[in-house]
């Protein structure tokens, strides 16, 4: 795909013709957003493992003409990806030794997270499970049993998190029919999922899955995944009204990137703007040190001053928890002036 001579129409096509529509060359990303490639050096044209993919409803917030709009930036491949740096690792969360079966990280207490799919609508070139073997672990039909008896033989186990990739792309009768059967085993309370499509492919959210997830039969929340107030435009904010309209609770996490929301005004604005459209700012994580992705990550130094500045500016429910993820901790960590 080379341009969209009739954007309207593009977006009155459905969920899934758009997302068949995304760019997956940067070539054709930067032609639509009318960047010479001279004006990219770096950034990288030939086929990667981690390939380009952009939907036209996340590339349409973008400033044209502006090789450092922040969402172009969180996209587009550029050489310092393939940099070797001292503690990034393909890894950098753990999930590989917290795998309970095929599908199942089990990493918390009263918790398990299922890798429903390996497939997102939008790669992120932050992504920490950019380098995660999907292949081997994701969640078939048979498989999928398995984790399901799983779950129901641990009792502890309240809240069932669903992921990926990301588990918005499983078709209706796919997430209806796991929604069914999570809404069976008793001692499962909450179902969690964690999905960026109502930002970046808002025509996911149609009236079929929001009757899914308003009758999930199960305490339902949706953690959604933002991180500059551009990504906020009239579709996606009319996807978040509608979840708010049916009663599903909506929390934010954002990721703390250099060059893309690395300023105190950014994250306040993302904050207010989250919570005018029902959305809860929950966390702000520093980066996951995944190998490929060190030209995004903002100290621990800057990242408790950029705090401040929000907890001096913002009433505290606007204030998302500074957090980071340790391989093999028990729980998330707040990132403190003490630790």
């Amino acid at each position: 795909m080379t341009e969209y001579a009739d954007e309207t129409a593009h977006f009155a096509q459905n969920w899934q013709q758009q997302l068949s529509g995304a760019f997956t060359r940067t070539e054709d990303l930067c032609a639509y957003l009318q960047l010479p490639p001279g004006q990219l050096p770096a950034a990288l044209t030939g086929p990667q493992s981690f390939a380009l993919r952009v939907p036209l409803s996340f590339a349409a917030s973008m400033e044209k003409g502006n090789p450092h709009d922040p969402l172009l930036r969180q996209v587009l491949p550029i050489a310092d990806e393939l940099l070797a740096v001292p503690g990034f690792t393909t890894d950098p969360v753990g999930d590989l030794p917290a795998l309970a079966e095929i599908g199942v990280l089990h990493k918390y207490h009263g918790r398990v997270l299922l890798i429903n799919t390996g497939t997102c609508a939008i790669n992120c070139r932050y992504c920490f499970r950019r380098n995660f073997p999907y292949a081997d672990v994701q969640l078939g039909k048979q498989k999928q049993q398995a984790a399901l008896a799983y779950i129901a033989a641990d009792p502890s186990i309240s809240e069932v998190i669903l992921s990926g990739g990301d588990p918005l792309l499983l078709n209706d009768t796919q997430l209806a029919a796991l929604c069914r059967q999570l809404s069976q085993i008793e001692t499962v309370k909450r179902i969690r999922i964690h999905s960026r499509l109502p930002i970046v492919l808002p025509a996911r959210i149609t009236d079929t899955l929001l009757d899914i997830l308003a009758n999930s039969g199960k305490t339902l929340v949706l953690v959604v995944h933002c991180n500059h107030p551009n990504e906020l435009n009239p579709r996606t904010a009319a996807a978040l009204h509608r979840l708010k309209h049916h009663g599903i609770t909506v929390f934010n996490q954002a990721v703390l990137l250099k060059g893309v929301n690395d300023n105190a005004a950014v994250l306040c604005q993302l904050s207010e703007d989250l919570f005018s459209l029902g959305v809860i700012p929950y966390y702000l994580h520093l980066l996951d040190k995944v190998h490929g992705a060190a030209h995004f990550e903002v100290g621990k130094a800057e990242a408790l001053q950029l705090l401040h500045a929000l907890q001096t500016a913002l009433p505290g429910y606007l204030v998302p928890k500074l957090v980071t993820e340790q391989a093999g901790a028990a729980f998330k960590q707040y990132v403190s002036e003490l630790g």
